[in-house]
C-alpha cells in the first residue's frame, strides 16, 4: 500500500470528518485521479519533439502517455487537424498515490526559490491545477539527456464539492501551499 494512501485512510479521513462534520465516511472527499499534460506547440515544425516529450512523461509517471492531436486546422499557427501537439497521462490507483507522494515530498521542494504553491488555483468544483515550468525537478529525469526544458500541468481531480474541502484535503495530504500574507 502506498505511503500517502495509508496516510489518507489513517489520518486525513478522521481530520476531514471532524472539520466538516461528515456523518458517513463515504462523504469524505478523496483524490479521484491525477492528469499530467504537456502541451507541445513547437511540434508542428519538428515531429521528433513529441517522442522526447513522451519519453520524459513516461519516465516521470511510469505509464505510457497518450499523444493528443489538434482538433481544428489553424493557418496562423501552421497547424493541421490531426497533427500531434501534446501528450497526457491519467493516473489512478496506486500509481497516482505514489506520483503525488513523490511530487509533494521530493519534486516540488527542488524548485528554485520555492515558497509553496498557490492556494487559489481551484476551478470552483474541487479540482486543482498546478503548472510546473520545467520537467527537471523530477529526480528520474537525467539532465544530460534533456534536449529542451518543457513545462507541464498537473491536475488533481477530487470528489470534493467545494474548493475549501479540496484545499483542506490536499493540505492534509501534504501539498505545500503558500502561507497567506
Amino acid at each position: 500500500m502506498p505511503r500517502l494512501k495509508d496516510k489518507y485512510s489513517q489520518e486525513v479521513v478522521k481530520a476531514m470528518m471532524e472539520k466538516f462534520g461528515y456523518k458517513n465516511i463515504m462523504e469524505v472527499p478523496k483524490l479521484e485521479k491525477v492528469t499530467i499534460n504537456m502541451g507541445l506547440g513547437e511540434a508542428t515544425q519538428n515531429s521528433k519533439i513529441i517522442d522526447s516529450a513522451v519519453e520524459d512523461l513516461m519516465i516521470i509517471t511510469g505509464q505510457r502517455p497518450v499523444v493528443t492531436r489538434a482538433k481544428k486546422s489553424i493557418a496562423g499557427f501552421k497547424l493541421r487537424a490531426g497533427m500531434p501537439i501534446g501528450a497526457k497521462v491519467t493516473l489512478r490507483g496506486n500509481k497516482m498515490w505514489e506520483f503525488v507522494d513523490k511530487l509533494f515530498n521530493i519534486s516540488l521542494p527542488r524548485v528554485r526559490d520555492f515558497r509553496g504553491v498557490s492556494p487559489t488555483a481551484f476551478d470552483g468544483r474541487g479540482n486543482y491545477t498546478l503548472g510546473i515550468k520545467e520537467q527537471l525537478i523530477f529526480p528520474e529525469i537525467d539532465y544530460d539527456k534533456v534536449d529542451k526544458v518543457r513545462g507541464l500541468e498537473v491536475c488533481f481531480v477530487t470528489t470534493a464539492k467545494t474548493d475549501e474541502e479540496a484545499r483542506e484535503l490536499l493540505r492534509l495530504l501534504g501539498m505545500p501551499f503558500k502561507k497567506a500574507s
